[in-house]
């Protein structure tokens, strides 16, 4: 697919029907507590056009010197504050802190469905897309390293397989898709495997 095609492919599968996710999809043994409370994030799933691959997905590796999820691999992303307007604005934002995204770049392709976190968060993913290559910079305090997987490593449900550790005194399951170095796992796999599993219908 050339990078018009993987844009479009993009659009039609935040249309879709589906379900929310959790991190709790694969642990059908854990029981939720009943009225628990949960934080609004939102993160920036962002596409960017690429010749040779027709699109790469841009990925963060969190500062080891962070207190939550050090080291880890994710989506640009946070907390929804007030000023943001709602999940669009607030990705947007974190994009803009941890890689330097300039205002303007991404297109904004729609929203897929809300991802609850073991840690507490309801997290709205934001499909986005960057037409053409622009600089990024990593914000010291936060991000380790700004990098990026193709297309076809994002997109395949294959890809991805699931694993499990012992997590809080329970077996926990979750989904990996490791790519070279990067470990991507959790709940930054999960909502990748949701939209792989969108694009594959």
């Amino acid at each position: 697919m050339d990078s018009s095609e993987i844009r479009q492919a993009l659009i039609a599968a935040q249309r879709k029907d589906s379900a929310a996710s959790s991190d709790f999809d694969l642990n059908p043994h854990v029981e939720l507590t009943h009225g628990r409370i949960l934080r609004d994030a939102a993160v920036l799933v962002l596409f960017q056009a690429d010749a040779q691959a027709g699109a790469r997905l841009v990925l963060t590796k969190r500062s080891s010197a962070l207190r939550h999820h050090p080291g880890q691999i994710a989506c640009p992303g946070g907390k929804i504050e007030a000023l943001d307007g709602g999940p669009e604005g607030a990705a947007l934002r974190e994009a803009r802190e941890e890689i330097g995204l300039p205002d303007g770049a991404a297109e904004l392709l729609g929203a897929l469905p809300a991802h609850e976190t073991v840690t507490g968060f309801t997290v709205t993913p934001i499909l986005a897309w960057l037409p053409r290559a622009v600089p990024l910079r990593p914000e010291p305090g936060e991000v380790a390293e700004i990098f990026s997987v193709p297309w076809t490593h994002a997109a395949d449900p294959a890809r991805f397989r699931v694993e499990e550790r012992i997590w809080r005194g329970t077996m926990r399951r979750y989904y990996v898709a490791p790519f070279g170095p990067y470990y991507i796992w959790g709940a930054t796999a999960r909502i990748l495997r949701g939209l792989a599993g969108r694009l594959s219908q």
